[in-house]
């Protein structure tokens, strides 16, 4: 029972905080509208390898505020260990006067490296692209995502290259946000590589290399280290030392007590909320 209520009150303070959030993100208006524009192309039939699959997979959807101009938008990546899923738009994250773009990539092993990382840099220059012609704001985007979609956000954030390849800086981006994601090379990666899954390894597609003291704001978030997958709360603490050993003054690392693995979307879109609140209105 004093378990439980710890819980419960960790989730009461998240919902408090993130209150104030949706307040500066857009002043919440029960009248505001909101519209989603499914399965749209993010790459097109010119791309180098352009088949059947990628016109299949390299798709998004983007759900949106239509009567609002200048919100923020977050750019969500699916989990799945870069192997499996699709693309959503989670229910906690509607109606809080930002838009959501849902992403879906390829998947292993259908394709390897780098291509899911190719293709997640791909639909964030889409987002930033064609964002203010649906009446966002360009400088107000921010990229998350759950286990290989965390991954995917921290890679494209922090290894400036993939955006690049598409004219985009990454350091355009407002804010990376990933929740569970893994700092060292994914463990599909490894396996590609014939790495066992449970022997950590680094390389030019760990998030880990890539540190550096001018990235965007970095909000790390995990769940619980007894509960969580091997060895992911230990890789985002490594991640939160080193950024800051880094001088980076803009990283933080959330450990969600008493939620496992997939539990801690849960919380963790209140925090996501809460920072892109800050962020939007310059308090971060």
């Amino acid at each position: 029972m004093k378990r439980m209520a710890v819980i419960a009150g960790m989730i009461l303070t998240c919902v408090l905080h993130v209150s104030v959030a949706v307040a500066q993100v857009g002043n919440a208006d029960s009248a505001t509208h909101y519209v989603t524009e499914h399965d749209i192309l993010y790459r097109d039939s010119g791309t180098p390898g352009w088949d059947a699959y990628m016109e299949e997979r390299c798709r998004l959807d983007i759900y949106y505020p239509s009567d609002r101009q200048d919100f923020a938008t977050v750019v969500w990546f699916h989990g799945g260990g870069l192997r499996a899923g699709n693309r959503y738009i989670p229910e906690e994250l509607e109606e809080q006067n930002i838009a959501i773009v849902a992403v879906n990539h390829r998947l292993h092993p259908t394709v390897t490296r780098p291509a899911y990382i190719e293709d997640a840099a791909a639909a964030v220059a889409w987002v930033f692209n064609n964002i203010q012609e649906h009446g966002g704001n360009p400088d107000h985007i921010f990229v998350s995502g759950h286990s290989a979609g965390g991954y995917l956000a921290s890679m494209i954030g922090l290894d400036k290259r993939w955006l690049s390849n598409h004219g985009v800086d990454a350091d355009r981006i407002a804010g990376i946000i990933p929740f569970s994601g893994q700092a060292v090379t994914h463990s599909t990666i490894r396996e590609e590589l014939g790495i066992p899954e449970n022997q950590p390894f680094i390389d030019e597609y760990a998030p880990l290399v890539y540190v550096r003291s001018d990235a965007p704001p970095y909000v790390l978030i995990t769940g619980d280290r007894r509960l969580e997958l091997l060895g992911r709360y230990e890789e985002n603490a490594l991640m939160l030392s080193l950024m800051k050993g880094a001088e980076h003054t803009n990283t933080t690392l959330y450990e969600m007590q008493g939620f496992d693995h997939g539990g801690m979307r849960i919380p963790g879109y209140q925090i996501l909320l809460k920072h892109v609140g800050e962020i939007v209105n310059g308090k971060r």
